[in-house]
């Protein structure tokens, strides 16, 4: 049987034309006939509710073996001797670091332009939370009692604790160890696939709850829908333009606007694919050939910076949750903001670089704090835009980290980084 090939430009397409109908639907819908009982019985919470509400649960569905799976093969890797020596012991603690000020500036930028309050559509009712657990309450319930039984009800944080040590010591248990990481790798393989075939069915996901929303709900939702978007992108922008350079900057001396210059080529292939992973081969020729890193750094950083620099993911997150809970009306407490904290930046370990995993991770941190998952349903058309848009800022990290390392090592060739290299090339274009 031929292997599977998915075409994400075409897909993308997809979903941004899905998007544009839904909206146009709902929005004649909602002025003409929305309020007639066989719209509503047949259409509305009928076959839309059904698509919409099968795709939500399909991406549910991959919440906890992506997760699991990916920060498995991902300790394990990094858990090799060689891996975790000085390099990467810089290279992780700068990923994580960026990361932490990405989720603290989205949850900081969520308070103060509180985009989802007054978005809230007529007729939803508040989601009933339960009480917030005490800071120490959390730090004991990161400990699994059973790990089955915590994947079965979805509790990510125990999860994550437990994938953690077993890809530790996977890592130490020499070939048996090697044995079972193989698995695992192949195991990611096969996910990465059913989120392929997942990704498929999005365009008509997204139009039926596009549609169903705009054929609901007022134009103050819309508004609010808006307002989300412009305060990603400025975040987004915010992290490209001054965190990263600054860094940058201070770290090595070298010029911002020559480091911006140099991997333009890599944000406009970031861009179009939403693939931090699939932009692995054209990060690594611009950081060695532009920005003149050595390959013996490079090829670990990067591919390492794929795995687990992920904050263009941990702006949209965070500011989602916080859209989601002023939607809902829901204030969180101070315990579940650092719930998300430390969920976002250790998801983002195993956050693949593939299209569409930030809302499969963002519906695991939501199942933390005690909001719906239908919230995803708010952000999910829109999402494109900004999943292209944050996968542009991940690379830019990475090779930011890489260059910052390098320096570090005295493996920098700042006469390549200042002097101008060949265009490069797109892996089809040979």
């Amino acid at each position: 049987m031929s292997e599977i090939r998915f075409d994400h430009q075409k897909l993308s397409n997809r979903i941004l034309l899905a998007l544009g109908l839904g909206l146009v639907t709902g929005l004649l819908l909602n002025a003409t006939i929305a309020d007639a009982e066989w719209v509503r019985i047949w259409v509305l919470d009928g076959i839309l509710n059904v698509v919409g509400e099968a795709f939500v649960r399909l991406l549910s569905m991959l919440v906890v073996p992506i997760v699991f799976v990916s920060l498995i093969t991902g300790v394990s890797s990094l858990a090799d001797p060689k891996s975790l020596g000085r390099v990467g012991g810089r290279a992780i603690g700068l990923y994580l670091i960026t990361t932490g000020v990405a989720i603290l500036l989205a949850l900081s930028a969520g308070q103060i332009f509180q985009t989802g309050v007054g978005a809230s559509p007529t007729g939803v009712e508040t989601p009933e939370i339960s009480a917030a657990p005490s800071f120490t309450e959390v730090l004991i319930n990161l400990v699994p009692s059973n790990p089955v039984e915590a994947m079965a009800q979805g509790n990510m944080l125990p999860i994550i604790v437990f994938a953690i040590l077993l890809g530790l010591a996977m890592s130490f248990a020499g070939k048996p160890g090697k044995r079972v990481s193989e698995f695992f790798a192949d195991f990611m393989e096969v996910v990465m696939k059913l989120v392929g075939i997942v990704m498929l069915i999005a365009p008509y996901g997204v139009f039926a709850l596009i549609t169903t929303m705009a054929a609901t709900t007022g134009w103050e939702t819309f508004a609010g829908v808006i307002k989300y978007v412009l305060l990603v992108l400025a975040v987004l922008i915010l992290h490209a333009t001054v965190v990263y350079p600054t860094l940058l900057k201070v770290f090595t001396g070298l010029s911002p606007i020559v480091f911006y210059r140099q991997i333009r080529d890599v944000l406009a292939f970031a861009f179009s694919t939403a693939s931090s992973g699939a932009t692995i081969p054209v990060t690594l020729r611009a950081v060695q050939e532009r920005l003149g890193a050595s390959n013996r750094i490079s090829s670990f950083t990067v591919p390492l910076g794929a795995t687990i620099n992920m904050d263009g993911t941990a702006i949209m997150q965070g500011i989602a949750v916080g859209f989601i809970a002023q939607y809902y009306g829901v204030d969180l407490s101070l315990t579940q903001y650092l719930m998300v904290i430390f969920m976002v930046v250790m998801a983002s370990i195993g956050a693949a670089g593939v299209p569409g995993v930030g809302l499969i991770l963002l519906a695991g941190v939501l199942d933390q704090v005690g909001l719906p998952r239908e919230g995803i349903a708010l952000i999910l058309g829109v999402d494109r835009l900004l999943d292209m848009t944050r996968t542009a800022v991940n690379v830019t990290g990475d090779s930011v980290v890489t260059c910052i390392v390098a320096s570090g090592e005295d493996e920098l060739d700042r006469e390549v980084f200042y002097n101008r290299a060949p265009a490069i090339q797109h892996p089809a274009e040979g």
